[in-house]
């Protein structure tokens, strides 16, 4: 995939920095106990880390990428962005004919924008919705991961850690 940016870096570059971007959010979004600037810093990153796979990703890699900002505005607690991107990532994924695995997560991702927004009845139907395309995933690992990601969805307030 080309842009009107792909000669800012070389294409290797540009995947190093995609990928590493995506595994630094990633961290962070397992991390218990992030600092405002951490937060903000999985903004940009998860932003970045897409933007680089726009210059030389597969529709796949930018899709995903949807569902990573989405994750990061989701658990951050903006749920409007998170449904936005979650959104792009369901549009990628029928636009692109992308797998019934990211069928799947595209839902979980609504499902969790939803959540965070107090939307009950909204997770109740993507969490179906991304188990019914679960069942369509062939690869068993595959289907249990997608399950075990939905069955966190939940519009229960996050627990706090005592500071």
């Amino acid at each position: 995939m080309t842009s009107i940016n792909d000669a800012i870096l070389p294409e290797d570059m540009h995947r190093f920095c995609a990928a590493e971007l995506f595994h630094r959010t990633w961290s962070l979004l397992q991390s218990q106990d992030r600092s405002s600037e951490e937060d903000a810093a999985m903004i940009d990153m998860a932003h970045a880390s897409r933007w680089h796979w726009s210059v030389v990703g597969v529709p796949v890699n930018l899709a995903r990428g949807s569902w990573q900002i989405s994750r990061v505005y989701a658990v951050l607690g903006r749920s409007e962005s998170a449904r936005v991107h979650a959104e792009t990532y369901l549009a990628e994924c029928e636009q692109n004919g992308l797998s019934e695995f990211d069928r799947a997560f595209a839902h979980e991702a609504i499902a969790r924008a939803c959540a965070c927004g107090g939307d009950a009845e909204g997770v109740a139907t993507h969490v179906q919705y991304g188990l019914a395309a679960a069942e369509q995933v062939s690869d068993e690992s595959e289907r249990e991961w997608v399950r075990r990601n939905l069955a966190t969805v939940t519009t229960d307030p996050p627990a706090q850690e005592p500071k």
